[in-house]
């Protein structure tokens, strides 16, 4: 027994031995290693990656050499080459209207290996002056020749990301109404997105807040990352809602931090409906955000849609979504006053999408000649890319703010005027590039966009190495400049986010993948950096976001028959923002149902009363 034991470890012994050069030798099938791609660059801080490999040759175990340069005693593994494994699966995101993830061919016939903690450990600490070199081998047996071998450098670099990602994650579950009309998610759905906080050093991402009634979505931070805004949908179809908070471990929004996108006093007339992909200047002290061209009057009907948009009950693509008319607007909390910005709103483009340069001296949009979203006659598309689509393409410009003043918007050379549609562009913190996305229609998640960075003045257009072969978009600087965020769809429908490293020549490297980001059956999106420490945002809540959960579960009490338990629900609310004229006009109404008419026109004159003190106010 003793004498086998020895044999064993002798033989393994073996395998271990130093191999003269990495050539593969003749007659050696060849291992295909998918991840990491060759000349990947890792952040110093990242957690240990799953590498992938596919091998033909009959192999049943592989050894695994991390060959450091200057000399430093080699790294050696051996691994059984489990096969690659789907997540975990969220229960409650599944649904008729999608499907699980699944393998695809390549990934069902790929290895595995992960290094331990300390291994990792090792090999980012031995590879960041030089890159180290993966040597990976088959064996048909323990005590044979290779039958297969394949290498791939690796590099870390001394840039840390240094700062978390704040994103939301999401299910995606389209689903058709009873009148035929299919909307983006199930309205049960909206209320198991979640919004999450990611340190890239660790396995798991922490959820900061989630079962929202209503749509929160776009959102920026200050360079500092201590001020936080987001668009929110409000009630009634009110989307033209956004908050501005001041972040910290336990964010409160307050009621006093809520602005209703309107404009009393400047040029835009009426209210704002829409307020679009809003941004935080870099100090925080500015919001620049898309908006209505022309908005009626008091008594004036509704303008007519400014958006295209398209829902599909394919998951995978399941919404496009752009504006055809808008124009930018800037807003500053201490005048409460939204104002256009001259050389951004001229009502024959639609202007969208605004970003500020690292010194808040001018902002980059997207261009394209004002079209009606819904020519009559037109047919509808089927499919993300249907040919059906409105057809638009955007150009990149470049204006400056002047303190609300703007002046003249110019094209960037490299984002315009070819043949593509340019959008979302995002500017480096030094200034110095500016990563957009083209597609050949629209805007964004679209099947075929693609990352390109080119000069922040405009000029030659290169597109990124970081790309996947499907889907690239909502990108993100992190606050040193030296890596970004971005989401793709590479290796599922539900998206998911990678890393690439850029230098100071703007070159980028492969994409590195943020593993574990959700559940396999719900997909990321909006990732963005937050220049915060690690425990500087925990949660985001407070009574303003309470108050559409609370109006969630009134009205639910009163649609279902409930009308006492409705009372209740509607006076926790009332709390919450005694001046709610709708929650006022609510609680009558459910103590109506409850057989109590005194109490009931009690509560409905003093709506009326609330109605009367605003519309004096405005």
């Amino acid at each position: 027994m003793q004498r086998n034991r020895i044999l064993i470890l002798l033989a393994a012994a073996a395998l271990w031995l130093p191999t003269k050069g990495m050539q593969k030798p003749a007659g050696v099938a060849k291992v295909v290693i998918d991840y990491p791609e060759q000349e990947s660059i890792f952040p110093p801080e990242i957690a240990p990656p799953l590498f992938l490999w596919r091998d033909t040759s009959g192999a049943v175990f592989w050894r695994i050499d991390i060959r450091l340069p200057g000399g430093k005693p080699p790294i050696q593994a051996i691994s059984e080459g489990k096969p690659m494994r789907i997540g975990p699966i969220d229960q409650d995101c599944v649904a008729d209207s999608n499907q699980p993830p699944r393998l695809t061919p390549k990934e069902a016939a790929a290895k595995t290996w992960r290094p331990d903690s300390a291994t990792w450990g090792q090999i980012k600490k031995g590879s960041v002056d030089r890159p180290a070199t993966v040597v990976i081998r088959g064996y048909k047996a323990r005590e044979g020749p290779v039958v297969s071998q394949s290498s791939v450098t690796i590099h870390t670099s001394r840039h840390p990301v240094g700062a978390g990602i704040f994103y939301r994650d999401v299910p995606l579950m389209p689903a058709q109404t009873e009148k035929g009309v299919i909307q983006p998610l199930a309205p049960y759905a909206l209320r198991l997105v979640k919004w999450r906080l990611r340190n890239i050093g660790e396995t798991e991402s922490r959820v900061v807040m989630e079962r929202m009634p209503v749509c929160a979505n776009c959102h920026s931070f200050s360079a500092d990352g201590k001020t936080l805004g987001m668009d929110l949908d409000g009630l009634q179809n009110n989307k033209g809602q956004y908050f501005r908070v001041k972040v910290a471990e336990e964010t409160v929004v307050r009621n006093e931090d809520l602005i209703q996108w309107r404009s009393p006093q400047g040029k835009l007339r009426g209210r704002v409906r829409v307020g679009f992909m809003s941004q935080l200047s870099p100090d925080g002290e500015y919001v620049a955000t898309t908006v209505n061209p022309v908005e009626p009057g008091p008594r004036e009907p509704d303008p007519p849609s400014n958006y295209y948009v398209m829902n599909f009950p394919d998951y995978r693509f399941l919404q496009v979504f752009f504006p055809t008319r808008g124009v930018v607007g800037w807003y500053r909390r201490e005048s409460g006053v939204l104002r256009p910005l001259p050389g951004a709103d001229d009502p024959r483009y639609v202007q969208f999408g605004a970003v500020w340069s690292p010194d808040g001296k001018y902002l980059v949009f997207a261009r394209a000649q004002a079209m009606d979203p819904n020519p009559e006659g037109a047919p509808e598309a089927k499919h993300a890319n249907d040919p059906n689509e409105r057809q638009i393409q955007y150009d990149l410009y470049r204006v400056p703010f002047n303190g609300g003043q703007g002046g003249v918007a110019e094209p960037l050379r490299g984002a315009s005027r070819n043949g593509m549609s340019n959008t979302f562009p995002k500017v480096s913190p030094d200034g110095k590039w500016i990563v957009f996305v083209k597609a050949r229609n629209g805007q964004l998640m679209r099947p075929d966009s693609s990352l390109w960075i080119m000069p922040s003045a405009g000029g030659d257009a290169r597109r990124m190495r970081c790309n996947t072969a499907l889907m690239n978009s909502w990108h993100s600087f992190a606050p040193n400049g030296r890596w970004m965020v971005f989401s793709s769809k590479a290796r599922s429908p539900y998206t998911q986010m990678y890393l690439t490293h850029i230098d100071e020549e703007g070159n980028d490297s492969p994409p590195i993948l943020i593993e574990n980001s959700t559940a396999a059956n719900r997909a990321v999106n909006l990732p963005e950096f937050v220049n915060v420490p690690a425990e500087g945002l925990k949660s985001l809540g407070g009574p303003a976001l309470e108050y559409y959960r609370l109006y969630d579960r009134a009205a639910y009490l009163l649609k279902h028959g409930e009308p006492a338990e409705a009372v209740e629900a509607w006076r926790r609310l009332l709390a919450v923002k005694p001046d709610d004229e709708m929650a006022m006009n609510q609680l009558g109404v459910a103590l109506l149902k409850s057989g109590r008419a005194d109490e009931a026109k009690c509560a409905m004159q003093q709506a009326a009363e609330i109605r009367a003190r605003k519309a004096q106010a405005q």
